[in-house]
């Protein structure tokens, strides 16, 4: 039974599974694994679990090795070797005149491989470029092309919010995002304030989407007609922190009352996933932001 680590090769990187071996790993060790690209220093990120063999990935790979301070010094050094490699990419790229936009450039830690990493408008022929770029660094070049929100993964920086953004600091994966999960956070959709700082949908828009849905369930929608202690009126708001509701009355006076006087209003909140007579419920599709 293969025991099998999570293992990341920058931060909030995407996670790969790797058989442990013998190896006694922790979270936050850094070890050298086999890749396609060659040998490479990567960060265990969670402890090693036995994994029967029928549910391993496919073609799992051993981790070689413990990082050594050898190869912390040779990770370092790379460093310099990448900084070179964007310079000159950059050079090249003004020089054969192609519409691209170099972001970052990675080194594996054994053997003569580069990747840049760019973005685009559209497809570019880059192929000239590579040829030189290989020549002049002597090495191995591959350009691999990025979406914007890549970009700002790879890049980092602070979002509208003040703090570091998620997708460089903690998260792995992007998840889909859609315009559905703003309006239901009663969030203002002016593409000003629920953008990132890569253009897109906020990340974290889906953070508290199924807490909203589950605690609106069972309400009347904004501006539907609902009948309270004080007569007919028009449901203008909804807080579902105070559990009050706020409702336009005949003749235009405004009043604020519990959701629970709302006929057909407030509903005891169901556990997230329960359906009706406690059932799991289908997840929601989403749309996916592209």
């Amino acid at each position: 039974m293969p025991r099998v680590v999570r293992v990341s090769f920058r931060q909030a990187g995407r996670l790969y599974q790797f058989d442990a071996g013998d190896l006694d790993l922790s979270p936050g060790d850094r070890v050298v694994v086999e890749t396609s690209r060659g040998r490479e220093l990567g960060t265990v990120r969670t402890a090693p679990e036995g994994t029967p063999d029928g549910e391993a990935a496919a073609g799992l790979k051993r981790i070689a090795r413990k990082a050594t301070e050898r190869d912390l010094r040779k990770a370092e050094a790379n460093i310099a070797r990448e900084q070179q490699a964007m310079e000159l990419a950059a050079r090249q790229i003004a020089e054969h005149g192609l519409p691209m936009k170099l972001i970052a450039a990675e080194k594996v830690l054994e053997g003569n491989y580069i990747v840049l990493h760019f973005t685009a408008e559209n497809r570019v022929d880059f192929r000239a470029l590579v040829r030189d770029l290989a020549r002049a660094l002597r090495s191995r070049v591959e350009l691999h092309q990025v979406g914007v929100r890549d970009e700002a993964k790879l890049l980092g920086g602070i979002g509208p919010c003040g703090r570091a953004l998620c997708c460089a600091t903690f998260m792995t994966e992007f998840d889909p995002v859609g315009i559905k999960m703003a309006k239901e956070q009663d969030l203002s959709l002016s593409p000003q304030k629920i953008s990132g700082a890569c253009g897109r949908l906020m990340c974290c828009l889906n953070f508290e989407y199924d807490f909203y849905r589950e605690q609106k369930r069972g309400l009347p929608k904004l501006g539907s007609r609902v009948e309270t202690d004080r007569g007919p009126g028009k449901l203008e708001e909804v807080n579902i922190f105070t559990n009050r509701a706020t409702v336009s009355l005949e003749g235009g006076l405004r009043v604020e009352v519990p959701l629970a006087m709302i006929s057909g209003g407030a509903v005891p909140p169901r556990a997230p996933g329960e359906g009706e007579a406690g059932e799991p419920e289908e997840p929601e599709a989403t749309k996916k932001e592209t």
